[in-house]
């Protein structure tokens, strides 16, 4: 069973579009990985400064084996970060269906797997 953070941009949504986005995450990640996987709970519930929430979820992308990046993912400094802690570090990353006309990066990024 694979550990799965989800990295998803959070600023100016309610906790509803967030976890509804994060059952989305966790179907398509059990279905592009085959098996059934433990989700590490990265919400933090605690009040803390930008860089501290940054800090608390990296803390837990460290007991990952998988990260999972959903939509829109590219456009938040927080998750652009935890993506390349992923990479740097060896954690596979699942990337949700990448919209390229919703982004402020040029280049396309395909959707999948990457190892």
């Amino acid at each position: 069973m694979k550990k799965l953070f989800i990295s998803q941009p959070m600023v100016d949504r309610t906790d509803e579009e967030i976890f509804k986005e994060r059952e989305t995450a966790i179907a398509e990640a059990r279905k592009i990985l085959g098996e059934d996987i433990e989700v590490i709970d990265s919400y933090c519930r605690e009040e803390c400064t930008p860089l501290g929430y940054l800090a608390y979820s990296i803390k837990k992308l460290s007991e990952a084996d998988v990260a999972y990046f959903g939509k829109g993912w590219q456009d938040y400094g927080g998750c652009r970060i935890e993506h390349i802690c992923a990479v740097d570090y060896g954690i596979k990353v699942i990337m949700s269906e990448f919209d390229p006309h919703k982004t402020t990066i040029g280049k396309r990024l395909d959707a999948g797997l990457w190892d």
